[in-house]
């Protein structure tokens, strides 16, 4: 095995660097390699349990942001699209994790024909399309859409949607699709880790779970930047670690149950959670059922789509449907029927709700040689690392929600744009 030099992304993360030779001049940025890393449920403060000593030496090293604000709703689906699209989920399409659409029928995470079906993703276009379309290669390590042919086409590496591939396995995975000649190797990456938000839901934020998980997936970091190092790659990297959204516990006593409102058999539940929605079924009488669901609720706010709050840039797709609920943060919302079926308790952990919550806000760590050394950013949209990472690739952005603007400081002097 190589030694591992300690360069910009190494950052004395392997203890048998002894001295630091001078860091080589940045590749040219023809060369650049953009790897973007989603930590799915990663809360901003996660860091301060000092629990990821990689993601904080990345973040002492190169650029951090105070928080990351999701995109309402800060759901896993709308959110991973608003991140590599620039579109809020109402303009994107990906409205919710589970939605309704009036020609493609129904979607939900866990229908694979759905999720694989390029026509619900094609309001807006993820950057691999674009990089594709320019004759830039992309591959991706489970990003939420990017199993589908998005307009036709795909990236030139990606696999469908497997839980059991372990962290280290999917770094391992993405290594080996860079193990390519320079001119056939992916300008484009990304990798995704679902742990830390599976385990902030099934046993809550502040759990024991959640801390191993934590230290689970950033002993994946160091390893994807150990093989970066041994690839003699650190120089051409820049990495881009980000979450979709934070977490918040639920208690299992803060339940709302829908049908102590309306009869859930009256209605179409188009989701439950924490952003209930509902439509009209055919051969009910709606207006009874909007009259008892826009009436005021203890613990949730519902309104007609019409009427949902500016702030939440949400509403006016045609996929949102008629009544969008939103709990308060903690309070979750299901039905008798569900609650029957099911095998396990209610999750002590959830996001999706008000989106300016701080236990909703994100994580954003830059390092790499487009970005500055040791720089803090205030909080910014999940939006702009679209043009981020356009940015990056010498692309122009695509019409988008988001702005190249509240990230510029992160940028080092020459690749700062005028």
């Amino acid at each position: 095995m190589k030694p591992i030099p300690c360069l910009l992304l190494a950052l004395a993360l392997l203890s048998g660097c002894a001295t630091t030779p001078p860091t080589p001049a940045p590749a040219p940025v023809k060369d650049r390699i953009v790897l973007l890393v989603s930590i799915d449920g990663y809360r901003a403060d996660y860091l301060d349990r000092h629990l990821s000593p990689t993601l904080e030496k990345l973040a002492a090293t190169g650029v951090h942001a105070t928080a990351m604000q999701p995109s309402f709703p800060s759901l896993t689906f709308p959110n991973h699209y608003a991140i590599v699209t620039g579109k809020v989920p109402d303009h994107s399409g990906i409205v919710n994790n589970t939605m309704v659409d009036p020609a493609l029928g129904r979607f939900s995470m866990g229908k694979r024909e759905a999720v694989a079906d390029g026509r619900w993703w094609e309001d807006a276009e993820p950057v691999w399309v674009t990089a594709e379309r320019h004759g830039i290669h992309a591959a991706t390590m489970f990003w939420p859409g990017s199993e589908a042919a998005i307009e036709g086409i795909r990236p030139t590496h990606y696999l469908p949607w497997d839980e059991k591939v372990t962290p280290n396995a999917r770094v391992d995975q993405l290594l080996t699709w860079l193990d390519v000649p320079p001119a056939q190797r992916p300008r484009l990456a990304t990798l995704y880790f679902d742990a830390v938000d599976h385990q902030g839901h099934k046993f809550g934020p502040d759990s024991n779970e959640v801390n191993q998980a934590i230290v689970t997936t950033d002993h994946a970091m160091a390893r994807l930047v150990a093989g970066l190092g041994q690839r003699n790659l650190l120089g051409s990297v820049d990495l881009i670690v980000v979450s979709d959204h934070g977490m918040a516990p639920t208690p299992a006593n803060q339940v709302i149950l829908v049908d102590d409102i309306v009869d859930p058999s009256t209605v179409d539940v188009v989701a439950t959670g924490t952003l209930p929605s509902f439509n009209p079924l055919p051969g009910h009488d709606f207006t009874k059922a909007q009259a008892k669901l826009l009436a005021p609720h203890e613990h949730m706010a519902c309104w007609r789509k019409a009427d949902i709050p500016a702030r939440f840039n949400y509403g006016h797709h045609e996929r949102v449907p008629a009544i969008v609920c939103l709990p308060d943060v903690g309070w979750q919302v299901t039905t008798k029927a569900s609650l029957a079926k099911r095998t396990d308790p209610l999750s002590l952990g959830q996001h999706g709700y008000d989106n300016a919550d701080p236990s909703m806000r994100a994580l954003f760590i830059a390092n790499g040689p487009s970005f500055g050394r040791g720089v803090t950013i205030g909080e910014f949209p999940n939006v702009d690392v679209y043009d981020l990472i356009m940015h990056l690739l010498g692309l122009s952005p695509l019409p988008n929600d988001g702005s190249l603007a509240p990230l510029q400081p992160a940028l080092a002097g020459p690749t700062r744009s005028p």
